[in-house]
């Protein structure tokens, strides 16, 4: 391994204190995610949110995980339902993201999305798409920790993800390391 980080003094660490909130927001946007849209119908209308929280976590049982802010007015919704659709966004949707980013009343307007006979909202042409149900919620501070259960998935074969990465959006293309 050539280079190093030195982490023995952390700018946070001189005085004890855990790390600023900005201070850590900064450090995990040193981590590429995907971006996800998770949705589904609650009353007869789409209602989801973006994501870049998403995991994998267990093959066997096949189980994902996503983080919830305390504060979001989507998310309790959400768990009104038995199930969603998680959509994992692709290099052409970087033009919904504004779309996606409206108020929870008109985000789904001008977007194209389809629905499951289980209530779970799908985007078109995802690059993969989970069909899921909350298996456990775990207390994680500021956010809710929720593990879910994989009951179907679809993963295109061409289509090159959206990239979140230093809080810009980048794409993979066909390049390969």
């Amino acid at each position: 391994m050539t280079g190093s980080t030195d982490l023995s003094a952390p700018a946070s660490a001189a005085d004890g204190a855990p790390p600023a909130p900005r201070e850590l927001r900064h450090a995990f946007a040193g981590f590429a995610t995907g971006i996800t849209v998770v949705a589904a119908l609650v009353d007869g209308r789409p209602v989801g949110m973006l994501a870049n929280s998403f995991s994998s976590v267990s093959l066997d049982p096949p189980l994902a995980a996503l983080s919830f802010a305390r504060t979001s007015t989507t998310w309790p919704r959400l768990r009104r339902v038995p199930q969603w659709g998680i959509s994992v966004l692709g290099e052409h949707h970087k033009a919904d993201l504004a779309r996606l980013s409206r108020p929870a009343s008109a985000r789904f307007d001008g977007v194209t999305w389809k629905t499951t006979d289980h209530g779970a909202v799908f985007l078109d042409q995802v690059t993969t798409a989970f069909q899921v149900s909350i298996q456990t919620e775990v207390d994680a501070g500021d956010h809710v920790l929720t593990l879910l259960r994989i009951h179907a998935l679809h993963r295109s074969p061409t289509a090159a993800p959206l990239i979140f990465y230093s809080n810009q959006l980048h794409g993979l293309g066909t390049a390969r390391l």
